[in-house]
């Protein structure tokens, strides 16, 4: 599989997909803009280093940023450079993983997204299984085990030069504040492999649920199984719980999980009200929830401040950027 990462044209998409993306600069400090200068030079050397497996990643830029909740979350931002070739590794190894992942799996995938997911969600519920298993995995993207995903990822690409760059990129350190720190498990978030990474993880769980012949959606980290009575919920979420500590060393956020009915259940930013219309009992329909709203007004606010010192095309850019974000969510 090194050979086909490595090739010239998955290269230069890889190049291509990371400079639209454009995104902040790593530890060294070099932007997207300078990329292309850097390969012109350094491509070549970069590839045999990787071949004689000598690559080394250069550390992580740990970047804290607000959630909406007043918690902060970390980011890890790989160098332009290691963007660049997780992203070749990634269009790559999707190849392989993309065909056997879950129809019921939204996020991060092509020709997928999160309405779908709202509208299958809200499909479920009408159609009676109203009674949802809403769980919250615990800190997801630390948590995961390395070697549980360098196993599922072996076990169809049979390329060890593969893995343990892939290895290398998850055992980079990460630099919060000036200081290193160790990892020993998770997935940085800002890392073109995260998601994909994520996604092969958490098709185990797809898979089980499948098997169990389950109503369910999952978009990333975020799942919930849909069922007729509480007491199946009841059953089905306790063997859930069973099967992601024992199987996939991962850990649920008891607070936050519990058996959900429709009007009190939140899922992806939206909510489910009743449709007060003759003919349609126990009917419901989505809502943006409260939280949402509030969000998208907390990031308006703060890009429309007259003390920020924007340009009136600076703050358009800005307020663009809001809300087509907002549209594709």
């Amino acid at each position: 599989m090194i050979a086909k990462i490595l090739q010239g044209k998955n290269l230069y998409k890889a190049y291509r997909r990371v400079v639209s993306n454009k995104g902040s600069c790593g530890v060294d400090r070099m932007q997207v803009t300078d990329l292309q200068e850097y390969l012109s030079t350094h491509q070549g050397d970069l590839v045999r280093e990787i071949l004689a497996e000598n690559y080394l990643p250069e550390a992580i830029r740990g970047v804290e940023i607000p959630k909406s909740n007043g918690n902060k979350r970390l980011l890890g931002i790989p160098t332009v450079v290691d963007r660049w070739l997780q992203q070749a590794v990634s269009q790559q190894l999707m190849t392989r993983f993309e065909l056997e992942f879950s129809d019921h799996s939204y996020g991060f995938r092509p020709k997928k997204n999160m309405q779908q997911a709202l509208i299958q969600s809200l499909a479920y519920i009408n159609d009676g299984y109203s009674d949802i298993v809403d769980i919250d995995l615990s800190k997801f993207f630390d948590e995961v085990a390395h070697h549980k995903i360098l196993q599922l990822i072996y076990e169809k690409v049979k390329c060890k030069t593969t893995l343990r760059l892939i290895r290398k990129w998850l055992r980079a350190p990460i630099r919060i504040n000036g200081k290193l720190h160790k990892r020993r498990k998770g997935l940085p978030q800002g890392s073109p492999l995260s998601p994909l990474l994520s996604n092969i993880m958490l098709d185990q769980l797809d898979k089980y649920l499948e098997k169990r012949e389950c109503r369910f959606i999952r978009y990333a980290d975020d799942f919930s199984i849909y069922t007729k009575s509480k007491s199946e919920a009841q059953s089905i979420g306790n063997e859930v719980y069973v099967f992601l500590r024992d199987k996939l060393e991962l850990q649920i956020n008891r607070e936050k999980s519990g058996i959900r009915r429709p009007s009190n259940f939140t899922v992806l930013g939206h909510t489910f009200t009743s449709i007060y219309k003759k003919g349609s009992k126990g009917q419901f329909q989505l809502l943006v929830s409260k939280r949402s709203w509030a969000e998208l007004k907390r990031k308006l606010k703060r890009v429309t401040k007259k003390t920020l010192g924007y340009s009136f095309s600076q703050r358009l850019s800005a307020i663009k950027l809001i809300y087509q974000g907002w549209i594709n969510n």
